[in-house]
């Protein structure tokens, strides 16, 4: 399992977003660190790892390096689905023929993404198990949604969502939850037509929810924001991986099932306009309950997946402490109502994101939280 993580870069005295990763990226290892369609964003490429814990040492080193050559320069980085203050016309689009086409062809839709993501990739080698396991496990989609849910702000102003990042993707031609196909085949020949038809120029703009990957055998997971703390990615990192080793058994034993999209569609708004706060979708009955209720459920459901991992104690007690905490977008929205100012979210974020290390408590290398 490994997860590509994204990351804002803003001006420490101004706190707004600006477009500066290129002089970043020129100070960080190219193999972990790549630059994005937007020149305020960057990426980080964590190793593929069978442990949690590793994956989050090695999430925690990437972030620490970013934040100390970001802070020599007087810049922060900030680990959330959106940035509170941001100047539309001030971004530029990276200095790169394809996404130099993207802007040409979409137009203020590129310009708008402003926006950060966590991807989370779990090995499956088969490309035909990989495509059936992308459409089945689209109604466990959005609870991990909510559980990253950190974008509230938009340009300024209080969108009154918990992931407002998913509104903005969602306007993608390809964005949402995958259909079924038959085949790799039949999935191969829709990315042909597609590309056919002009709307998008490669595969790599195939931007489903759950999908296969384009460049490693994996399915990956795209819907949620980036986290401010990575103890949620972790979070998301070990469900994803159990609801991929669940789907794998669901998959062999009923590998015609089809899920009804329409209410997945739904479910993903829900989850997107609520975060943690208000009420999701159950994914098993398709009726609102407290997300609290539906977490807890999707938890304890992947149990044995989990702990045939060795992900059990880390996974739910990680579970509880998200939780009790509240979303990302409820945190920040906390911030902004002390003062009301919105450099104080700012603020925020870029003390979460920078306290993102992770260590052993008491020597046990059995248990792990992140280091102040």
């Amino acid at each position: 399992m490994g997860v590509e993580e994204e990351f804002h870069v803003v001006d420490t005295r101004t706190r707004h977003l600006v477009p500066r990763a290129g002089i970043l990226l020129d100070m960080l290892p190219e193999d972990c660190f790549t630059k994005e369609l937007q020149c305020s964003t960057l990426e980080a490429n964590s190793k593929p790892f069978r442990h949690l814990e590793d994956l989050a040492r090695d999430l925690g080193g990437m972030r620490a390096m970013v934040v100390s050559r970001a802070e020599s320069l007087g810049l922060g980085i900030v680990a959330a689905g959106s940035v509170p203050l941001a100047d539309i016309d001030r971004m530029k689009v990276s200095p790169d023929p394809r996404y130099e086409q993207m802007l040409d062809d979409y137009q203020l839709l590129t310009r708008e993404q402003l926006i950060c993501g966590t991807q989370v990739h779990a090995e499956v080698r088969d490309r035909e198990l990989a495509l059936a396991l992308a459409h089945r496990l689209s109604p466990w989609a959005p609870p991990l949604l909510a559980l990253s849910s950190s974008s509230p702000y938009w340009l300024g102003s209080d969108t009154g969502y918990g992931s407002y990042r998913t509104m903005v993707w969602q306007r993608w031609p390809t964005a949402g939850p995958m259909a079924r196909y038959d085949s790799a085949a039949d999935y191969e020949r829709m990315i042909g037509d597609l590309i056919q038809s002009g709307v998008i120029t490669d595969p790599g703009m195939i931007y489903f929810d759950i999908r296969p990957s384009a460049h490693v055998p994996t399915v990956e997971l795209r819907i949620c924001d980036s986290c401010p703390r990575v103890e949620d990615i972790v979070l998301i990192a070990g469900l994803f991986r159990a609801l991929v080793a669940r789907g794998l058994e669901d998959v062999r034993r009923s590998p015609g099932l089809e899920v009804p999209l329409e209410g997945v569609r739904a479910a993903t708004w829900q989850a997107a306009r609520s975060g943690l706060e208000g009420e999701l979708v159950d994914p098993v009955e398709g009726v609102p309950r407290p997300a609290a209720e539906v977490i807890t459920g999707m938890v304890e459901g992947l149990r044995p997946y989990l702990e045939e991992a060795g992900d059990w104690e880390l996974v739910s007690g990680l579970a509880r402490e998200a939780l009790a905490r509240g979303s990302s977008a409820a945190r920040q929205r906390a911030a902004f109502a002390r003062r009301g100012l919105l450099g104080d979210v700012v603020d925020m974020l870029l003390a979460e994101t920078r306290s993102g290390g992770w260590e052993p408590l008491g020597g046990d290398t059995s248990s792990y939280r992140p280091a102040a």
